[in-house]
């Protein structure tokens, strides 16, 4: 059976929806930045300290591309869509869902952004970030869930039906 793969950028609630939608399907939950600190043995925030953007998406990349998982639901890290080999090796056996935020509602979730560990280069904003990263998040997704103005319910929903659906 097929995962469901979640994209999107940071503060669109790719976790948090994951988790909600493991347990209304019955699937496990897997969260690849967790799974990339504990390879790492570090945070994310360091780890993009310490490599610097480029070599963090490298990292990034080299974790999913370690990863082989059936009928899990797995958050991914924002900037995965920009890593090509990571998406195609995403892609071969599951369904990826793009939460789709207004950068508007992501400045407003986001108050850590200097400590997050978000692929970013120095002087890069959230917008700048955001009209970037959009494309690729439209270009690799097979759905996109439009979750403006949804509740967290309403978006967890939305992806499970969707998910029924196919």
């Amino acid at each position: 059976m097929k995962n469901l793969v979640l994209i999107g950028m940071p503060g669109s609630g790719k976790s948090t929806v994951g988790v909600l939608c493991a347990k209304a399907l019955g699937m496990p939950f897997m969260d690849t930045d967790l799974v990339m600190q504990a390879r790492c043995g570090q945070l994310l925030q360091q780890l993009v300290d310490e490599l610097g953007t480029e070599g963090f998406l490298y990292k990034e990349e080299e974790c999913i591309l370690g990863i082989d998982y059936r009928n899990t639901v797995i958050a991914t890290g924002g900037s995965v869509a920009l890593e090509e080999r990571a998406m195609a090796h995403l892609k071969r056996n599951s369904v990826v869902f793009y939460l789709k935020l207004p950068c508007e509602e992501l400045e407003r979730r986001l108050s850590n952004m200097s400590t997050r560990g978000i692929a970013m280069g120095p002087g890069e904003t959230l917008r700048s970030l955001y009209n970037h990263r959009a494309p690729y998040y439209e270009k690799n997704a097979d759905i996109t869930i439009d979750a403006d103005g949804q509740t967290l319910e309403e978006t967890v929903q939305a992806v499970v039906a969707a998910w029924k659906a196919l």
